[in-house]
């Protein structure tokens, strides 16, 4: 008999026929918004939380501490529920309703906080800290704070699955792989196993304006470039142990998100999948990368997420408006 915990990866490699065409290249996209979840934070939570375990760091009735944007804090919940845990979820103010209402129905304890850049005391992820830090000092059934910015276990969880499974699905025909950073642990995670497979598999960062990987990766800078993004859970401004751990990217793409969200509106009407902003800006740079290395190759990224979490946002034709995004035909009526 299986439980919820066992339905996570194993997620399916999808054929992008448009960009696919477009471009000349074989597109895939690896399926994350089907884990239950409905992303691809479920992989990390899992062994983030697994990995305490066998440290002998959580015990049933113990608790679970994490900054999130969102989905990260949603698979630790499901994961956590599933095996006897308690979670505090601590979170930017400006995420999406969607999320806030799933975490709520998850039963955690939600503590939503202004949103601050990282160099703040008060960032999330400061306070996040603290307060896990004092959940490890009086609880008495243990405590963590999953910390998966700098936790490895996070990187793992895509070396020991969502790298395999990505080999295995490509009959070991891939040759590029691609993707936003969020914390790092996709990106680095499977490039390592797809490079120790094949030497030969090209790297890529799409990184949305106002992050800092595509320059740190182009240029050797930590300087976040012009511009924002409404993408959430992607955008790095800083080096983390889960970057250094980051051997080779050989393509670097700085994505507008102008130019990103027709590609998941295409795909919502052509091809019948709904996805969120951070798909829409690795499927920009899946289609850049292949247009850098040229017809005939076979390049996976990730589809993070289901739409259903951005209703409010990149689903709603006031939101675009009043960004000045694209709104697709189908959404204005």
């Amino acid at each position: 008999m299986s439980n919820i915990v066992s339905q996570i990866g194993n997620t399916p490699l999808i054929y992008l026929e448009e960009v696919s065409k477009l471009t000349s290249c074989k597109i895939y996209g690896k399926a994350e918004f089907l884990n239950p979840g409905l992303s691809v934070k479920d992989r990390a939570a899992l062994s983030i939380i697994e990995n305490a375990e066998k440290r002998g760091d959580l015990r049933s009735g113990g608790t679970i501490v994490e900054g999130t944007a969102g989905n990260t804090g949603i698979g630790i919940a499901l994961v956590a529920n599933a095996k006897g845990y308690n979670v505090k979820i601590i979170i930017p103010e400006t995420q999406s309703q969607e999320k806030f209402d799933t975490l709520n129905a998850l039963g955690v304890e939600l503590i939503k906080v202004p949103a601050v850049p990282f160099a703040d005391p008060n960032n999330y992820q400061h306070i996040a800290k603290r307060i896990a830090k004092e959940e490890m000092r009086t609880n008495p059934n243990g405590a963590i704070f999953a910390d998966q910015w700098n936790n490895l276990d996070n990187m793992s969880a895509h070396y020991s699955t969502t790298g395999p499974e990505i080999y295995n699905q490509t009959n070991g025909e891939v040759d590029a792989f691609i993707c936003s950073v969020g914390t790092g642990g996709t990106l680095s995670g499977v490039s390592k196993y797809l490079r120790e497979k094949n030497s030969s598999v090209k790297t890529g960062i799409a990184d949305p304006k106002g992050a800092a990987m595509y320059n740190f990766f182009k240029n050797d800078q930590v300087k976040a470039t012009q511009g924002n993004s409404i993408s959430e859970g992607i955008g790095l401004g800083r080096v983390t142990p889960i970057i250094e751990e980051i051997e080779k990217v050989d393509y670097a793409y700085s994505i507008d998100d102008r130019d990103a969200l027709p590609y998941i509106y295409n795909l919502v009407k052509n091809e019948g999948i709904i996805l969120g902003g951070s798909s829409a800006i690795n499927i920009a740079g899946a289609v850049n990368l292949a247009q850098d290395i040229g017809p005939g190759k076979t390049i996976v990224t990730i589809l993070c997420d289901h739409g259903s979490r951005y209703q409010s946002k990149i689903y709603n034709t006031k939101f675009l408006k009043d960004k000045s995004l694209p709104i697709p035909d189908w959404l204005r009526s």
